[in-house]
């Protein structure tokens, strides 16, 4: 486009000292013309259409009209034919090709005898070069609209990526979150209430030290398992990218029968019965079975108020069924449970089970239940 220009402007200069022997008038239209085409390029990129069909105004009154020969109407009219199939406006720029051809060529059969400006080559090749400039034009269209549309998918991949990154980041502190109150929250409540006990004890009665020194065996033991399952689970957060674990769970349903040992030394009762033959379990579902024992004891023990607890596991064809009864006060308000429950569900529902906690229908005290699948035996 800037070679055109450059001989666009060459040849004005070079008709301007040639046509200074024309009539005035036809010198001032000569001189008009160009400038108009001139003007052309300049907004070609705002109107398009409207400097095509400008330039090819121009071509249909200079071909047949003028004396003088010249081809700048016909190189702004070529580019900007060319800037209306960049712009794309496809179908404009071949009708006014077509046009402006058929102008040419019906103005030079007017010169019967008179200036031919173009012969009948001249005028192929020029049909040539406009199609090429218009095939040029769209070309450069598709391109960068296929560039426009790379650009916008890397940028759409790319905030894909953050969101996924930044989803999985909330996800894995929500896991440590849950497991860090899972693990610490049961223990270290133990140890406080033990602790507060054992202050008690000492305090009401100095010379008998046997059931101080029982709660402070309690509290030691209580505090070495927080922080043996606190080193544990450390370990398989530093596994997170792995295929599997390295290591077994730290904690499983084997280990049932010790939450309920520890949480009688706290003076609750707890009878855990087992329904049905219990089949190989996987260890997430065991550790999750465990851990949701383990937060509804703690709970038990921390705000129920009851003297005696109840875990109940059936296993079914296909599924674990939990269930943990109290004989406590209840919850006060069923839509308020705390965050230990939520985090309960939302490691049931992360292996596809389900889990409700509210207070019991027949009798008083409060009642959590889960569902968590498991593998279907073998024919």
């Amino acid at each position: 486009m800037v070679l055109l220009g450059l001989v666009a402007l060459a040849e004005t200069g070079a008709m301007f000292l040639r046509d200074l022997d024309l009539a005035p008038l036809a010198l001032l239209g000569d001189i008009a013309l160009r400038a108009a085409c001139w003007v052309a390029f300049g907004v070609r990129h705002r109107w398009p259409v409207a400097v095509a069909a400008g330039t090819l105004l121009a071509c249909f009154v200079y071909y047949p009209l003028s004396v003088a020969d010249g081809a700048t109407p016909m190189i702004a009219l070529v580019v900007a034919l060319y800037t209306v199939a960049r712009a794309g406006q496809l179908a404009a720029a071949v009708t006014l090709a077509g046009i402006a051809v058929l102008c040419v060529a019906y103005g030079e059969t007017l010169a019967d005898g008179g200036v031919r400006h173009v012969d009948d080559v001249a005028l192929v090749m020029l049909s040539g070069w406009v199609v090429s400039l218009i095939a040029l034009g769209h070309s450069m269209r598709v391109r960068a609209a296929y560039q426009h549309e790379v650009e916008q998918r890397m940028l759409a991949a790319e905030r894909e990526r953050d969101g996924r990154a930044r989803q999985s980041a909330t996800e894995e502190r929500l896991r440590i979150a849950r497991e860090l109150h899972d693990v610490l929250g049961h223990n270290i409540s133990l140890i406080n209430v033990q602790s507060a006990a054992a202050l008690h004890r000492s305090a009401k009665r100095p010379g008998e030290t046997a059931e101080l020194v029982t709660a402070l065996e309690f509290v030691r033991d209580a505090s070495k398992e927080a922080l043996r399952e606190l080193r544990a689970t450390l370990g398989v957060l530093r596994q997170v990218d792995e295929a599997a674990p390295t290591e077994p769970a730290p904690a499983g349903l084997e280990r049932i029968a010790e939450l309920a040992e520890r949480a009688s030394v706290g003076g609750l009762r707890v009878r855990v019965t087992t329904e049905g033959e219990p089949p190989v379990v996987p260890a997430q579902i065991s550790l999750a079975a465990y851990r949701i024992v383990q937060e509804s004891l703690t709970n038990v023990t921390r705000h129920a108020g009851a003297t005696t607890a109840e875990v109940h596991l059936d296993y079914a064809p296909g599924e674990l069924r939990l269930r943990v009864d109290d004989d406590g006060a209840g919850a006060p308000d069923a839509g308020a449970l705390g965050s230990g429950i939520s985090g309960m569900a939302a490691r049931a529902r992360a292996l596809g089970g389900e889990l409700t906690a509210a207070n019991r229908e027949a009798a008083a005290g409060f009642r959590v239940s889960a569902r968590l699948p498991l593998p279907l035996p073998r024919a």
